[in-house]
């Protein structure tokens, strides 16, 4: 969703993704049915955190929330078939869909911000454009949001990843090379970038709005597909987080209070994030439009020579749930 948690998976690869069970995977209580859905990182992608503060719970099923660390965690998991229901970027599933495995179909779309992705420069630089990185250091995350959103804003200025130093690496790590001064320039997400500025005064060199599509992709396994009261759980999970959105959206500063505390970062960070928001948080269905831009981000990274091969991603959509998305009322 918006952020993909704390650190990053550089590619798809094998063994089982590593995940906090929160719940039983198998029946809830009193034998109830159960959904096993991700949480990737804290506080505004938590949906755990929002449905308790909008004071929703499901009716008939309990909710299995496991937490994962990156969307490559969570394909993973879906393609092992430990998740009925999961959240990444667009990324993701491109490289499932250019291995042998994809157990899993993209059925709505979580439309959010983009203005939490960005490019930092640290106090006292000199840059003033993107233009200005050629020959730099420039810290992101392999095979994220971060690194799509940098080749793309180079393009614009006729730069290629060759004219600067990309230094791939972790959040955390990243971070810390760009606090001690190892970087000249750093594409993050999420709260990092309120931290570095207002812990070390850095500025925002240009966000991702208008290069990122916002949209963050809702998958289901495909066993869950086929079964219908496993679907049935997935449409109305569906409805309860379009409902989670709302409340998210009519109640930002109370929303922004909570994941302030969950997140352990003053208040103060959590409201100029949700202050410089490019859009809340809604569920979407599946349009040609939605399958169209995945595709444009899967065209770059194999350009990119990234992916092994060209990638169809028309194959990892289905349509099925549209009518059981609500309007965000």
């Amino acid at each position: 969703m918006a952020a993909e948690g704390l650190s990053r998976r550089l590619m798809l690869g094998g063994g089982a993704a590593s995940c906090l069970l929160l719940a039983a995977c198998g029946s809830g209580k009193a034998g109830r049915p159960t959904l096993r859905v991700s949480i990737t990182g804290k506080g505004d992608g938590d949906s755990r955190l929002l449905f308790k503060s909008a004071s929703i719970k499901p009716e008939g099923f309990d909710i299995a929330y496991n937490e994962f660390q990156s969307g490559h965690l969570v394909v993973e998991a879906l393609n092992g078939g430990s998740l009925d229901y999961g959240g990444m970027s667009e990324i993701p599933p491109i490289f499932a869909a250019a291995s042998t495995i994809q157990s899993f179909r993209q059925i709505a779309v979580a439309h959010g911000d983009v203005n939490n992705q960005v490019v930092l420069v640290p106090q006292g630089s000199t840059a003033r454009s993107i233009a200005d990185l050629k020959g730099k250091r420039v810290g992101y995350v392999r095979a994220t949001t971060s690194q799509y959103f940098l080749i793309r804003m180079l393009e614009e200025v006729g730069l290629g990843w060759d004219d600067i130093k990309p230094v791939a690496m972790g959040v955390t790590d990243g971070a810390a090379a760009f606090s001690q001064g190892a970087l000249d320039a750093w594409a993050i997400y999420g709260f990092p970038i309120q931290r570095a500025i207002a812990t070390e005064g850095a500025r925002i060199l240009r966000t991702a709005y208008g290069i990122l599509s916002g949209n963050y992709l809702v998958a289901a396994h495909v066993d869950a597909l086929a079964d219908p009261d496993k679907a049935k759980l997935i449409a109305d999970y569906l409805g309860l987080a379009q409902k989670a959105y709302a409340w998210a959206a009519a109640h930002q500063d109370e929303w922004a209070v909570i994941v302030s505390r969950d997140i352990g970062v003053p208040l103060a960070y959590v409201q100029d994030q949700f202050k410089r928001k490019s859009d809340v948080y809604e569920l979407r269905p599946v349009t040609p439009e939605a399958i169209a831009s995945h595709q444009k981000v899967a065209d770059l990274f194999y350009a990119q020579k990234l992916l092994p091969k060209p990638v169809d991603v028309r194959p990892l959509w289905d349509d099925r749930f549209n009518s059981a998305i609500p309007k965000r009322g």
